[in-house]
C-alpha cells in the first residue's frame, strides 16, 4: 500500500548547480516536496499549494547538500597531523598506526558517532568513504552514519601487503570482508563498496578475489589512482606487465562502470580515456594533494575531455572536512595549475566548484543535476547575516560566492538529507 501523501514547502534564495558553470538562482523561491521528493522549484507558489504551510527561511541561502566522494573515516582522529610528509612516508609514520587503533570497536563507535554528527552539521549528507580493515568497526561506522542521516557507500579496506600495523593476511582479509558484507544487510541508506586500499597494499591474489566478489555480487569498487610520483614508480615495480597504473585494477575486474578512483593527479590522456570509456568517477581531493605535495590535478582539462569529476575532502590527507572549504581549495589549486600552465588550464569558478561538490557527486547516487524533480531533497540552509557587513547591498550571486569562501558550521541553520530535516 502507498503511504499518505505529505506535501512540504521550503522558501528562501535557492541556488542550484544545474550545470558545470554559473549556478541558477531563484530569489525568494519555493521548493515543493512530496514525501521528501522534489516536485519542483518555483519563483511563485502555484495556486494549488497556497494553503500548504511553508517553512520560510527568509533571506537565507538554500544550497544543495554536499557530497564528499572520498574520505578516510579512521583518519578523523589525526586531522592536521603529518602535513610535512609526502604520501608514502605519511602512511607509514601516522596513518597505519592510527587506523590500527580501530581494532577496538568501542573506540570506533565513539569516534564515528562524532564524525557522523560533524558531517551533518557541516552540510555533508552523502559520502563515499573508506573505513579501516576491521569488519566490526566498519559496521559501527555504517550504523553511525545512518543514525545521523548520512547516506552513501562505505568500504572495509583490504590490505595484505606492505601496510604496517594494518596489514592483514590474505585469508583474514577475505574472511573479514565476507563477514562484513553479511552484516551490511541491515542498513537502508548506507551500502557496501569493495575497497582495495591501493595496488601497493594488495597482493595479486587478493585483488583477483575482490574482482570476483565485485562481479558476483554486483558491488561497486573504490580505490586510489596516480596520486603521487613515488607511488606510481612503486606500482610500476610491482606490476611490470602493466604499462599504466589503472591497468593493475582492470586486469583483476576492479576497473568497471562506476568505479571510484581518488586523486588522478598524474593521470595522462590515455588513463583519462580509460576513465571515460568505463564511466569511472575521478574524485579530486585538492587539499590533500597540496598538503602531501602530490601536485595539481588538471581538473579543467579532464572536464573538457569528458572525465566524470567530483570532490572529496580526503581526510586526513586533507585537513578540512567542511566541503565549502574543499570547494575553495579546488578553486585555489586550479589557479595554481593555471599559473603552472601559463593559462592553458583556466582556473575553476565558484559556480564550477559548487557543481563538483554537489551535483557531480549526487549523480553517483542516481540524482539529476540541481534540485531536479524526482530527487530526494538534500539541502543546506545558510544564514549569511553574520558575515562581514558589506559597503552596499549584495546580489544573491555575490552572497553565494561569499558563503562558499566564508560560511562555516555556525552559519548553517538547517540541513535536509534524503527528504528529512536532520539539523
Amino acid at each position: 500500500m502507498t503511504g499518505p501523501r505529505t506535501i512540504e514547502i521550503i522558501k528562501g534564495n535557492i541556488v542550484e548547480a544545474k550545470r558545470f558553470g554559473a549556478p541558477e538562482i531563484t530569489e525568494n523561491g519555493y521548493i515543493v516536496l512530496e514525501n521528501g521528493v522534489i516536485l519542483g522549484v518555483f519563483d511563485k507558489l502555484p495556486e494549488h499549494y497556497r494553503s500548504t504551510p511553508v517553512t520560510d527561511y527568509g533571506d537565507s541561502l538554500i544550497l544543495q547538500g554536499f557530497c564528499d566522494m572520498h574520505l578516510h573515516a579512521p583518519q578523523y582522529p589525526m586531522l592536521g597531523m603529518g602535513m610535512d610528509l609526502q604520501l608514502l612516508d605519511w602512511l607509514k609514520t601516522y596513518t597505519f598506526k592510527t587506523e590500527a587503533r580501530f581494532s577496538d570497536t568501542e573506540y570506533a563507535r565513539r569516534v564515528y558517532k562524532q564524525l557522523a554528527r560533524e558531517l551533518i552539521d557541516n552540510g555533508t549528507t552523502r559520502v563515499c568513504m573508506f573505513s579501516s580493515s576491521h569488519a566490526e568497526a566498519t559496521l559501527a561506522l555504517m550504523e553511525a552514519l545512518e543514525e545521523a542521516g548520512v547516506s552513501g557507500y562505505v568500504g572495509k579496506v583490504n590490505m595484505d601487503r606492505d601496510s604496517g600495523e594494518c596489514q592483514e593476511t590474505t585469508e583474514d582479509s577475505k574472511r573479514e570482508t565476507l563477514r562484513w558484507l553479511e552484516g551490511c544487510a541491515r542498513f537502508q541508506s548506507v551500502r557496501p563498496i569493495l575497497t582495495p586500499r591501493f595496488t601497493p597494499s594488495c597482493t595479486n591474489g587478493l585483488m583477483a578475489w575482490l574482482g570476483e566478489r565485485a562481479d558476483e555480487r554486483g558491488l561497486c569498487v573504490q580505490s586510489h589512482l596516480s596520486e603521487n610520483q613515488r607511488e606510481i614508480e612503486l606500482v610500476r615495480k610491482l606490476h611490470p606487465e602493466c604499462s599504466q597504473y589503472w591497468e593493475t585494477y582492470d586486469r583483476y575486474g576492479l576497473w568497471k562502470e562506476r568505479t571510484v578512483m581518488a586523486h588522478c593527479v598524474l593521470s595522462d590522456e590515455r588513463e583519462q580515456d580509460a576513465m571515460i570509456e568505463h564511466n569511472v568517477l575521478c574524485v579530486h581531493c585538492p587539499d590533500s594533494n597540496i598538503n602531501i605535495c602530490s601536485g595539481f590535478a588538471p581538473v579543467r582539462r579532464m572536464k573538457r575531455r569528458g572525465v566524470w569529476v567530483a570532490l572529496g575532502s580526503d581526510i586526513a590527507g586533507g585537513a578540512e572536512l567542511h566541503m565549502l572549504r574543499v570547494m575553495t581549495s579546488a578553486i585555489r589549486a586550479s589557479k595554481a595549475k593555471a599559473i603552472e600552465t601559463g593559462g592553458e588550464d583556466a582556473f575553476l569558478t565558484v559556480g564550477e566548484a559548487y557543481y563538483l561538490g554537489t551535483s557531480a557527486g549526487a549523480r553517483y547516487f542516481g540524482d539529476r543535476d540541481g534540485f531536479a524533480p524526482g530527487n530526494r531533497l538534500h539541502a543546506v540552509v545558510i544564514d549569511d547575516g553574520a558575515l562581514p557587513e558589506s559597503t552596499r547591498p549584495l546580489a544573491v550571486s555575490e552572497r553565494f560566492e561569499r558563503a562558499v569562501y566564508l560560511a562555516g558550521e555556525k552559519d548553517i541553520k538547517a540541513v535536509y538529507a534524503a527528504g528529512k530535516r536532520v539539523k
